[in-house]
């Protein structure tokens, strides 16, 4: 390394943002610039440690640690800090189709594995990524790259969420005829419609889509595989295709007064909003409007943050987010020890903004929503709720038990269901009668990711189910290799 004494020099430093309460006054993303002086420093503070766990990518106890697309991070963070910012951009691209994506909403389980953090903060390697890919994009360094040849092979991928548009990337790449059916009415998948134009602003998303289309990848949009096109066409029309539908099939809340209106699906929510501020500034009211109103949203995650910081942006009355676990301690418990992704309170965006307004965070633990209480007109007009403990039933499980006397009364005229999800739709797996896991994902094993069907591969969220962008980039990347190797007999892709 350029600083062996790096880490010991500097200390972790962060961009600055705009403050909470003028930030929630517009959509834009709100970290301000950090100078290359301070960028080179961070770099510098990677501590050449020997066996470094920050590209690993392992799954330890059902989590990542380290990054699950293995980045050459040690490599860029050297580059970054000996100023060859155009090296470092090479060495991202190696395994990173979307170094601007993940460097801005990846929650970082390379710094949760990173040495330098069992003694000190650890090393800001997300801040520094998304340096590097931004200080591409400016200075021209990222610019199409058509392939030199076309194989005569062509390929169909459904879905152009992460999964999708990496795995597009890598088989264009590589010469095949590559299209991408969307069905909604813009390519991105929850790169658009599903994260906030604050936390990604949606320019990032399309001048990669533009880029790709520059290269040759074909998009279709508003075209749903098994309803607009029969999804048997797929074989008929191509010599393989991968599917990276997502897992779209939100997980429901069925207690008393559920059917009232007023109460929603978060992806309902952030995708209304989101294409109604890129269609008309919000100017033709098509979205669900939280202004004036007292939201409550259900769940603890970051789908549940982001629907507390798009509440906000509109003016609601007041928000609160329930969370059924127990709050999160402050440091790493015993059975949560390095290089594990590190399970520990954390103040994100939202919740931030959220205290700054109202003068607390908005999250409640240990709470469950046993009714939906509507007024005269059907609307939801109240959340009935209960503190619950965990306690272990008979066969060891850790389960929610009510405690008696904490029912309580939330007001609410806009409530948000943010639970996860179950699992990817129905209609397409069903049409091609694809086996399915124990979990309704598309059965098809990690490393070969071809399902019951020759010539179909499934990536992304349709075959892990609900996880992170980073690991929907190293799926797709993934399947691109064994399509590509199925369609050839051998393949070059990493």
């Amino acid at each position: 390394m350029g600083k062996p004494t790096g880490f010991i020099e500097f200390k972790r430093e962060l961009p600055p943002e705009l403050a909470p309460l003028e930030r929630i006054r517009n959509w834009d993303e709100f970290h301000l610039p950090f100078d290359e002086p301070k960028l080179r420093a961070q770099g510098a503070r990677c501590m050449d440690c020997g066996t470094p766990f920050c590209h690993t990518g392992h799954v330890i106890a059902g989590a990542a640690s380290g990054c699950p697309i293995n980045n050459l991070i040690p490599e860029w963070n050297d580059l970054v800090y000996r100023g060859k910012w155009q090296e470092a951009l090479q060495r991202l691209h190696k395994t990173n189709n979307f170094p601007e994506f993940t460097g801005r909403v990846c929650p970082a389980p390379c710094e949760g594995a990173c040495v330098l953090g069992i003694i000190q903060p650890p090393v800001t390697i997300k801040n520094i990524e998304c340096a590097i890919a931004d200080r591409g994009w400016e200075e021209g360094w990222i610019v199409p790259h058509p392939p030199g040849r076309r194989t005569g092979k062509r390929v169909a991928i459904v879905g152009s969420g992460p999964a999708g548009l990496s795995c597009a990337a890598q088989l264009n790449r590589v010469g095949h005829e590559v299209t991408v059916f969307e069905r909604a009415d813009r390519i991105g998948g929850l790169l658009m419609y599903g994260i906030p134009n604050m936390k990604l602003d949606k320019r990032v998303v399309q001048r990669r889509v533009e880029l790709l289309a520059s290269e040759g990848v074909r998009f279709i949009t508003r075209c749903e595989v098994g309803r607009d096109l029969p999804a048997g066409k797929l074989l008929e029309d191509y010599d393989a295709a991968v599917l990276c539908g997502g897992a779209t099939k939100p997980r429901d809340l069925p207690v008393e007064g559920r059917n009232l209106k007023g109460i929603h699906f978060a992806m309902e929510f952030l995708t209304a909003n989101t294409r109604s501020l890129l269609d008309s500034q919000h100017r033709n009211g098509d979205f669900l409007s939280a202004a004036g109103k007292d939201v409550i949203v259900v769940g603890g995650g970051d789908t549940g943050t982001d629907c507390v910081g798009t509440s906000l942006r509109h003016g609601c009355n007041s928000v609160l987010q329930l969370e059924i676990l127990p709050k999160p301690p402050d440091a790493r418990p015993p059975d949560n020890p390095w290089p594990q992704w590190p399970r520990v309170f954390r103040v994100d965006y939202g919740q931030e903004e959220a205290a700054a307004r109202f003068g607390e965070d908005p999250r409640r633990y240990r709470v469950t929503v046993v009714r939906f209480i509507g007024d005269e007109h059907g609307h939801v007009k109240g959340v009935r709720t209960v503190v619950v403990d965990w306690k272990k039933d008979a066969q060891g499980r850790p389960v929610p038990v009510p405690v008696p006397g904490t029912e309580q009364t939330l007001p609410a005229q806009l409530v948000l269901l943010a639970m996860g999800f179950l699992g990817p739709e129905d209609t397409l797996l069903d049409q091609l009668e694809i086996e399915r896991d124990a979990r309704s994902n598309a059965r098809a094993e990690y490393g070969a990711f071809a399902t019951s069907r020759p010539g179909i591969f499934a990536a992304g969220d349709m075959r892990r189910g609900q996880s992170l962008v980073v690991w929907a980039i190293n799926e797709g990347r993934g399947a691109a290799r064994e399509c590509d190797r199925y369609l050839m007999g051998e393949t070059s892709l990493p």
